[in-house]
């Protein structure tokens, strides 16, 4: 088998993550592609680790830009590793324990080398679900929004120097944009004449791998908090449950079942026939006592309220009290410039020469009379004695 470049080997397995991220994880088109991309990862990974790329002895100025994109590796394996399909639980925990310990590795070869400021290390380091505070805790998943927003505009910006198409005009993961950044793929065949172009050229691809190293290093932390809580969901998770038991056994317990079990409600609802021709009940039905009417009406007070509901609404109860009288109407300044029946009788009594004025004027005579009679049987002061009886 010929052994493939490391740059062509990287970037068929970037390919390979690439295709299979836009594609869902459970199928198994997309689990073939992944376990290819994890293969050719660990392979890089392995050779690597063999040619001594990196070393502790270095700082960063010493690593050469065409080499510096194999940093990607570790951290592209624990993403790609991180989509394989699972069928228990305890089979994810392992997946996901190797992710970290992968991410962890990325991490640590980028403190080594102080490729992240100091500030920057700072914010990713804290977990914000450890942050009991509330208000504390959304601050710092703010802060470091804008950090990873503020990275990638900066590169999409050395993007631009390099006359590569924007992020946005691509559906583009951070598998092509690792991928565009491979020496097979962007260190262009330079002329003579452009020849004076070339250490600016190195200059701003190793300023776009920088950046983006900057932005998986902050991804990377971000992804172990949401590891630890997926693990520590799955260790507090219950077990799972037991083996389906056997044809003879599942005979039996689907009998017991029918035997047991409560009956659905016929489609023929309370009308239909209550047996059928070998006498199994169709519908549900009750055996009551004698004086079931009784029993039904006290089971529906059961849950009724401990108070007595009201029989009619307000307007109905004034309605029938202004009907017996109980209400008074009037009042206001309306009446006060009506007459009084007093003041009605003595106008309608000076209406001479009609049959109706005569009546009034009877009925105002008999009225004086009556009040007459009235005040000569009750004088004045008649009723008050002062408490002497």
């Amino acid at each position: 088998m010929t052994t493939l470049p490391l740059p062509t080997l990287f970037s068929k397995a970037l390919a390979t993550a690439s295709k299979a991220a836009n594609l869902p994880t459970v199928d198994d088109e997309t689990q073939e592609l992944i376990q290819s991309a994890v293969t050719d990862l660990k392979e890089l990974d392995r050779r690597v680790s063999a040619l001594s790329l990196f070393s502790s002895n270095e700082i960063l100025e010493d690593i050469s830009t065409r080499n510096l994109v194999y940093l990607f590796a570790r951290y592209v394996l624990a993403e790609v590793q991180n989509r394989m399909k699972t069928i228990d639980r305890d089979e994810r925990m392992t997946v996901l324990k190797q992710t970290q310990v992968h991410l962890k590795s990325f991490i640590h070869d980028l403190d080594t080398y102080c490729l992240v400021p100091e500030v920057d290390r700072a914010l990713h380091t804290q977990s914000a679900s450890s942050i009991k505070d509330a208000a504390k805790r959304r601050e710092v998943k703010i802060k470091q929004f804008k950090a990873e927003k503020d990275l990638r505009a900066r590169i999409e910006a050395v993007r631009k120097r390099r006359k590569q198409m924007p992020i946005g005009d691509l559906y583009q993961s951070d598998f092509d944009l690792i991928r565009s950044l491979l020496p097979s793929t962007v260190t262009p065949q330079l002329s003579d004449e452009e020849e004076e172009d070339d250490s600016e050229t190195d200059e701003i691809l190793r300023e776009a791998v920088l950046l983006l190293l900057r932005l998986n290093y902050a991804q990377a932390y971000s992804q172990l908090e949401s590891m630890d809580q997926e693990l520590e969901l799955l260790r507090t998770a219950p077990p799972p449950r037991p083996a389906p038991p056997s044809d003879d056994r599942k005979s039996k317990l689907k009998e017991q079942d029918d035997m047991w079990k409560l009956d659905t409600k016929s489609p023929m609802g309370d009308s239909g026939p209550l047996l059928d021709s070998s006498g199994k009940p169709l519908r549900p039905f009750t055996i009551l006592p004698a004086g079931a009417s009784d029993r039904t009406r006290l089971q529906s007070q059961v849950f009724g309220p401990g108070h007595r509901l009201p029989t009619m609404s307000i307007d109905e109860y004034l309605k029938i009290e202004q009907e017996r009288g109980n209400i008074l109407t009037g009042g206001g300044p309306q009446s006060e410039e009506q007459l009084t029946s007093s003041e009605q009788l003595t106008m309608d009594s000076e209406t001479d020469g009609t049959v109706f004025g005569e009546m009034k004027l009877e009925e105002k005579r008999q009225k004086d009379e009556q009040w007459a009679e009235f005040k000569d049987a009750n004088p004045r002061g008649a009723g008050n004695t002062m408490n002497r009886g």
